[in-house]
C-alpha cells in the first residue's frame, strides 16, 4: 500500500476559521484535504498537521515544540516506510514575531526537504520522495490580524521562492494558492470549500508525482 505523510500545520490539521483566540474546532475527517487525497487516490495518508507548526523556528511564545525541524525526524522514523512526504508549512513563519521574508521561509522548507532526502524512511530503506506545497496566502483579518501583521505580502512571496527551491532540490512543487483561499473570518484558516478544492487538486498532483516515481523506479 502506498503511504503518504502530510507534514503540515493547522490547515492540514483541519482547524476551522476562528472568531476568538483559543478556539480548537476542526473540520470532520472526510473534509480535511489530506484525507480527501487519500479517499480519491485510494492510498494511506498520515495526517501530521500540527497547529502553530513552523518550518525550522522555535516559537518564543507557543514553544520550541512548534519547530517542524524538531518533529520531522521522529515522524519519519515512526511512520516508515513512507513513499512520499508532502510538506505544507510556512503560514506560521509569516507571523510578525519572526520577521522573515518569503525567501527565508522557502529556505527553511528546503531544509526540511533535505532532511527527508537524507533519511532511510522510504521503502527498502531508501529516502521518500518530497512534494513541497506553498501554503495558501494569508490575509490580515479578524482576531489574527495583529499576529500576522505584514503576513499578506510575506505569504505571497513564498510560492515563487519555494518553486525555485523545489527545482534546486529535485522535489515536486504545488502552489496551494492557485486553487484555494483562506476564510475572511480570520484570514489564516480554510473553510470547507477551500479544503475540498485543495484536496481534489492535490490528489491530481500527488497521483502524478507517484506515477512519475514509479516510472523512474522501473527504468532503474
Amino acid at each position: 500500500m502506498t503511504t503518504i505523510l502530510v507534514f503540515g500545520d493547522s490547515n492540514s490539521h483541519g482547524t476551522l476559521p476562528i472568531s476568538r483566540i483559543g478556539q480548537l474546532d476542526r473540520h470532520p475527517p472526510d473534509a480535511r484535504w489530506p484525507d480527501i487525497v487519500g479517499q480519491v487516490l485510494g492510498v494511506t495518508v498520515i495526517n501530521e498537521g500540527h497547529p502553530g507548526r513552523t518550518s525550522v523556528h522555535d516559537d518564543p511564545i507557543d514553544g520550541a515544540h512548534k519547530n517542524g525541524a524538531r518533529a520531522l525526524p521522529v515522524l519519519l522514523e515512526s511512520h516508515r516506510p513512507v513513499d512520499l512526504v508532502a510538506i505544507m508549512l510556512g503560514t506560521n513563519d509569516c507571523k510578525a514575531r519572526f520577521g522573515l521574508r518569503g525567501w527565508d521561509i522557502a529556505a527553511g522548507l528546503g531544509k526540511l526537504a533535505q532532511a527527508v532526502r537524507a533519511s532511510d524512511a522510504g521503502p527498502a530503506g531508501r529516502a521518500p520522495d518530497v512534494l513541497l506545497i506553498a501554503p495558501v496566502p494569508v490575509e490580515e483579518a479578524g482576531v489574527l490580524a495583529e499576529m500576522f501583521q505584514g503576513g499578506r505580502a510575506r505569504s505571497r512571496a513564498i510560492a515563487p521562492a519555494l518553486r525555485g527551491e523545489a527545482d534546486r532540490l529535485g522535489c515536486g512543487f504545488f502552489d496551494a494558492g492557485r486553487v484555494a483561499e483562506v476564510d475572511p473570518l480570520d484570514g489564516v484558516h480554510m473553510g470547507a470549500a477551500a479544503q475540498r478544492a485543495l484536496g481534489m487538486a492535490l490528489a491530481d498532483a500527488v497521483g502524478a508525482r507517484l506515477e512519475e516515481g514509479r516510472g523512474h523506479a522501473e527504468r532503474d
